[in-house]
C-alpha cells in the first residue's frame, strides 16, 4: 500500500513537473502528457530495469516514446531519476537546449530519436529481436498514441513483432480517444480496436491507463503468453488531472494561461494532499 502510495504521489508530481515546463516554455502537447503520466510513472519507478548511472548498461530494459510529441513527462521522469540534473528542465524547448519538443537520443535514458508517428513500434520490434538473437532477456517497452494506429508502419511492425514471437515485446497504446482534430473515432474509426490486435497475434489486455493498481498489475504479469506479444491498451483521459481541461480537444497542445496554470497547480496540490 505504501509503494501504491508512493507511485500516485510521485505520477502527480510528474504531471506538476511537465505543467511547469510547458507553461514556462509556452510550447507543449499538454493534453497527451497528462494523460501518459500514469503509464509512464509505473514503467520508470516500479516495472522497468534501468540504471541511471550506468544508461548503456547492456542488459537494461528498452523504452521507446514512438509518441514523441508528449515527451514532457519523460523529461521529468529522466530528470527525477538522475539521468539529468532537474536544472536542465528550464531549458525545455529553449533554442540549443537537448531538451527539445521529441526524445532526442543526445540525452542519457533516450534510446531512439522519436516524432514521426508510426516509427517507435518497428523500431522497438528490432530492439526485441535483438534480445532474443543474442539470448538476453531484457524487455522492450513502446508507448503509442491512439491516433497513430492510423499509421501504417504500425501495422507492418505488429505483423512481424507475431512473426517473431516476440514475447519480450511490451506495446502501450494512450488510448485518450482524442487526437489533435478531434475524435479518434471521427478521423480514422478504430474500433473494434482490440480485436484487430489480437487478429495480428497479439496478447490484448485492456486496462484503465490512469488506474496505477491496474496498471502495475498488468505490467507484472506479461509476457501472459510464451511467443505473443503484449499490447495493452490503456483507456485514458486526456488531459487528466486537470478538471477544467479534461477531455477538451484542443488542450491537445494548449499552453495554460497564468490563470489557468495557477488553478491547475492547486487542484494537482489538493490531489497529493489525500495521497498520505
Amino acid at each position: 500500500m505504501e509503494e501504491m502510495i508512493f507511485l500516485k504521489r510521485k505520477a502527480t508530481e510528474i504531471r506538476m513537473e511537465l505543467l511547469t515546463m510547458i507553461y514556462e516554455a509556452g510550447t507543449g502537447h499538454t493534453g497527451g502528457a497528462l494523460s501518459s503520466a500514469d503509464i509512464l510513472t509505473a514503467l520508470y519507478y516500479k516495472v522497468m530495469n534501468v540504471d541511471s548511472a550506468n544508461p548503456e548498461w547492456e542488459d537494461r530494459d528498452r523504452y521507446i516514446q514512438s509518441k514523441g510529441h508528449t515527451v514532457e513527462p519523460l523529461w521529468a521522469i529522466l530528470a527525477d531519476k538522475g539521468f539529468i540534473e532537474k536544472a536542465e528542465l528550464k531549458t525545455f524547448s529553449k533554442f540549443g537546449s537537448r531538451l527539445i519538443g521529441h526524445p532526442n537520443n543526445k540525452v542519457p535514458g533516450i534510446e531512439m530519436n522519436t516524432g514521426s508517428l508510426g516509427h517507435g513500434l518497428p523500431i522497438a520490434v528490432g530492439m526485441a529481436l535483438a534480445a532474443k538473437m543474442d539470448g538476453k532477456s531484457y524487455k522492450v517497452y513502446t508507448l503509442m498514441g491512439d491516433g497513430e494506429q492510423a499509421e501504417g508502419s504500425v501495422w507492418e511492425g505488429a505483423m512481424a513483432a507475431s512473426h517473431y514471437k516476440l514475447d519480450n515485446l511490451v506495446a502501450i497504446i494512450d488510448r485518450n480517444k482524442l487526437q489533435i482534430t478531434g475524435s479518434t473515432e471521427d478521423v480514422m474509426n478504430l474500433e473494434p480496436l482490440g480485436d484487430r490486435w489480437g487478429s495480428f497475434g497479439w496478447e490484448v489486455i485492456e486496462v484503465d491507463g490512469n488506474d496505477m493498481e491496474q496498471l502495475v498489475k498488468v505490467f507484472s504479469e506479461v509476457p501472459k503468453t510464451v511467443g505473443k506479444p503484449t499490447m495493452i491498451i490503456a483507456n485514458t483521459v486526456k488531459s487528466k488531472g486537470i478538471s477544467f481541461a479534461e477531455n477538451i480537444p484542443s488542450w491537445h497542445h494548449h499552453v495554460p494561461t497564468k490563470e489557468e496554470y495557477d488553478l491547475a497547480m492547486a487542484e494537482l496540490a489538493k490531489q497529493m494532499e489525500v495521497l498520505v
